[in-house]
């Protein structure tokens, strides 16, 4: 007969795009990319082809790459609203082996469609915290929304995001949503600071959800670092996303060589198990600029970066496969 902490362990499971997972199936995450980035309205835009079969193909070429490199799940944090299709990472997770966690959530501000944004009130208020936890929730526990159709898989991640000049009242709506969908589902948090990565950690904390619920997203920009939030945010106990891997030709983050010297300053401040890594690739693009960099990109260029710094075998596996399996696991 198992003992209570064999039982838990063989419970442990994460949602996938079609069902449920062993959490120590996980192998090696991406866990901050995107399947596809479509500009809403895009769908309809009689000057942006948009091939559902030419699509399939792109991103199933693209997965099966990620896997032949070793990789064995993908996290699409792009929330409800930014070309998240269900029906078709179904059959890429089919095709092509790697799981797909899907993701609810939604923001910054400026992203939400009106009827998210200036709901029917007189005078138009912001949505509550509960009324965007009661949307997220559901998508958690009843399956995720094919518009107009039906539920279809459960979501294994909260995304959102907040205004880059600063948390707006309507981000802030949002994110304590998250964090309450999480707190009700065992699902974990992923949050994009906006001005201030401490602050907009709080927000979350506040509602009770505890730190290694959440990672925080879009640690490598360039004033996350001088302002020293990787190590704050990890000493808070909460995730470090260090998830624009690739991106060395943007004044907005800082590039591979400094994002690997940041990583082994974490892991040299014991903070290793706080690292995550991905690149915020995009699979397919429309209406959004193309970013086509390789899902395996991590391992294949960033990981023999990481070893020239001294980054050990061990913490590297940790980055991979030990924190994302954990920050997953529904809890």
């Amino acid at each position: 007969m198992l003992m209570p902490e064999a039982q838990a362990a063989t419970s442990r499971t994460v949602h996938t795009v079609l069902g449920p997972v062993p959490a120590d199936d996980l192998g090696i995450v991406s866990v901050h990319e995107a399947l596809l980035s479509v500009m809403p309205g895009a769908e309809h835009a009689y000057d942006i082809p948009f091939d559902r079969a030419e699509i399939f193909g792109t991103l199933a070429r693209k997965l099966t790459d990620f896997r032949a490199a070793g990789g064995t799940t993908i996290v699409d944090s792009t929330g409800m609203f930014g070309g998240r299709d269900v029906r078709m990472y179904e059959a890429l997770s089919r095709s092509t082996g790697v799981h797909i966690v899907a993701s609810t959530g939604m923001g910054p501000e400026e992203n939400l469609g009106g009827y998210f944004l200036t709901p029917q009130t007189n005078p138009p208020t912001p949505w509550p915290a509960d009324k965007f936890a009661d949307l997220f929730t559901r998508e958690v526990t009843e399956g995720m929304v094919v518009p107009r159709v039906e539920r279809r898989g459960s979501a294994g991640l909260v995304a959102t995001a907040a205004t880059r000049g600063g948390m707006t009242d309507t981000d802030e709506s949002l994110v304590r949503g998250a964090a309450r969908t999480a707190l009700a589902t065992g699902v974990p948090v992923s949050i994009r600071y906006g001005a201030d990565a401490l602050h907009d950690l709080r927000v979350v904390l506040d509602e009770g959800l505890p730190a290694d619920r959440v990672v925080v997203g879009d640690l490598d920009r360039r004033d996350a670092v001088k302002a020293g939030w990787p190590t704050a945010v990890a000493e808070a106990g909460a995730y470090v996303a260090i998830d624009h891997v690739g991106l060395n030709d943007d004044d907005d983050v800082v590039p591979d060589a400094d994002r690997a010297a940041l990583v082994a300053a974490l892991v040299a401040a014991g903070h290793a198990d706080r690292v995550l890594l991905s690149g915020n690739a995009i699979g397919v693009a429309k209406g959004r600029p193309a970013y086509d960099l390789p899902y395996a990109h991590v391992q294949s260029a960033f990981v023999p970066l990481l070893a020239s710094h001294g980054v050990a075998d061990e913490d590297i596996q940790r980055f991979l496969v030990g924190n994302p399996r954990d920050l997953l696991t529904v809890r």
